[in-house]
């Protein structure tokens, strides 16, 4: 009911606030037997942490994984697997004046009126920091699903506010503070953040996020439907505002004779269902678009109440990210590799035993070598 859990199979809680003494997570159904040390889970949350360049937040956390149980002698038990991440540079004195006002555009007010308090520091459960422990919980998943299916999970920025990133290549993606696949638009990107912040505003993003190798037959009908549950989890990243699968939204305009992925000896001719049809995959990767708003804190001063109803201006101090987006390309990967993990252990619990004396179309696993935007 409290909506802190994600997965049926595979489930991940998390746990913590912005600026509580640590963050963490519960991984319930991991199965046993698989190597795993804070070394396979450290590199991906090094790729999300902040501080890693001028044009995000400049706190300083280092995001230490520490493994609490669930793994003896070097290998998954097949019990609950906790994950700790213990914060160390709060400061929570920047956010004293907002404690009776409401910041437009963040979860204040609602949280509010849910529950009838909040913990105004950094957030508190509202946090993008509360993304960490999802991205150590993947990784967790990413080397079962590549050890089991050889699946690879990997993602790029496609654009920042106004300017468009054209891809180039996978290998320029983690050789810049953008995700990029495009070196050549980095100093453009690193210009524009730079004039954000000196105007003290904010922008949006527009993230990709694929994965290969998946096999055919994951997913559930009707409403565990592998896409709907890939939407359902980008919808609970903070400041999604948009999800497509495959081509998305362009496919109103697309005529039945484009859209449909034909099926020849050779393989699917093309892929704008996105890797999923019916709710179920089709052994084609499977493709995600998700829409970032731009960062609500900001300090620009904005119309707002306080509590009592009263008119308020409100400037956002404190350390923020100019566009959220740009650390959303690793936990945009996590969350998928998440659901692939519970659909995989789906699949396994009643398909198993499933033969088809037809195997996989030939290339039904191969793409274009950039992401499509069709």
């Amino acid at each position: 009911m409290s909506g802190n859990t994600l997965g049926l199979l595979f489930a991940v809680t998390t746990f913590g606030e912005s600026h509580g003494p640590a963050i963490g997570c519960v991984i319930d159904g991991c199965p046993p037997g698989m190597e795993l040390s804070e070394a396979d889970i450290q590199p991906e949350l090094d790729r999300r942490r902040p501080g890693t360049s001028r044009h995000v937040t400049q706190r300083r956390e280092p995001d230490q994984v520490e493994i609490l149980s669930g793994v003896y002698e070097g290998r998954t038990t097949g019990t609950p697997i906790a994950l700790l991440i213990r914060n160390q540079d709060q400061r929570s004195r920047d956010y004293a004046s907002i404690l009776d006002t409401f910041r437009p555009g963040h979860a204040d007010y609602t949280y509010w009126r849910k529950y009838g308090l909040r913990d105004p520091r950094g957030g508190g459960r509202s946090s993008a920091r509360l993304t960490a422990p999802l991205v150590g919980a993947a990784a967790v998943a990413r080397k079962w699903l590549r050890e089991r299916h050889g699946i690879q999970v990997r993602g790029c920025m496609q654009q920042v506010g106004d300017v468009t990133i054209e891809f180039q290549s996978w290998d320029h993606v983690d050789g810049n503070a953008f995700f990029s696949p495009n070196q050549d638009v980095v100093p453009r990107l690193e210009a524009y953040m730079d004039a954000l912040r000196k105007a003290g505003d904010s922008c949006g993003a527009r993230v990709y996020v694929e994965a290969l190798n998946v096999p055919a037959g994951w997913g559930e009908p009707l409403y565990d439907r592998l896409d709907a549950d890939i939407a359902h989890a980008m919808m609970g990243l903070n400041a999604v505002k948009g999800v497509e699968i495959g081509a998305g939204f362009a496919s109103v305009t697309q005529k039945g004779s484009e859209h449909g992925d034909e099926l020849t000896p050779e393989g699917f001719a093309g892929n704008h269902a996105g890797g999923v049809l019916g709710g179920i995959s089709s052994g084609q990767p499977v493709t995600v678009s998700i829409a970032l708003k731009p960062t609500s804190s900001i300090r620009l001063p904005r119309r707002s109440v306080d509590r009592a109803g009263q008119p308020v201006s409100v400037e956002t101090l404190g350390r923020h990210d100019p566009c959220v987006g740009l650390r959303a390309t690793p936990i945009a990967e996590a969350l998928l590799a998440l659901v692939l993990m519970d659909h995989a252990l789906r699949f396994r619990a009643q398909c198993a035993d499933v033969r088809h004396d037809v195997g996989p179309l030939p290339g039904s696993l191969l793409r274009p070598a950039a992401p499509d935007r069709a």
